[in-house]
């Protein structure tokens, strides 16, 4: 998977780039998707995530991580965006904010952050009991053997 970093932040996110890598090869050994797919991220601040919330999905408040997917699921291919599969936005405070709340560090909240921003591209959502259920299993199964939840 080709992933093309973009940060709008002031602090060096550089040190993720080969973490994001290792979790976009376990997804496609996961899913058993191709190689070639296409994703960006964007490290941004809760300034920058609350505006592209409260303009984009009309909840005025930052939150971790969005999803602007190109599709909605694999099987809906587009011609000339096949490979591409959408953008994901990174809050690193609220990352920062919740890594201290749930005991683990830093690294792994950015790995649980970007793990599911990528299956929300890749058509899973967890607006009901059955889907939240299948995908937050899918992401354990992704992110537990690359990070340790006990990671400090």
């Amino acid at each position: 998977m080709e992933i093309t970093y973009i940060n709008k932040t002031n602090q060096d996110m550089h040190a993720y780039e080969k973490f994001f890598q290792s979790i976009a090869k376990r997804t496609e050994k996961e899913l058993k998707l191709a190689n070639d797919l296409e994703i960006s991220v964007t490290f941004v601040r809760s300034r920058t995530i609350h505006i592209i919330n409260r303009d984009y999905r009309g909840i005025d408040r930052p939150t971790d991580v969005i999803s602007f997917a190109i599709r909605d699921g694999l099987e809906d291919f587009i011609p000339d965006e096949e490979k591409d599969l959408g953008d994901l936005f990174i809050n690193i405070d609220y990352a920062r904010k919740q890594a201290r709340e749930y005991g683990h560090s830093e690294k792994r909240e950015l790995g649980f952050l970007f793990t599911h921003g990528l299956l929300h591209c890749l058509g899973y959502d967890h607006m009901k009991p059955e889907d939240e259920k299948k995908m937050f299993a899918l992401q354990d199964r992704i992110l537990d053997p690359i990070i340790s939840r006990n990671d400090k």
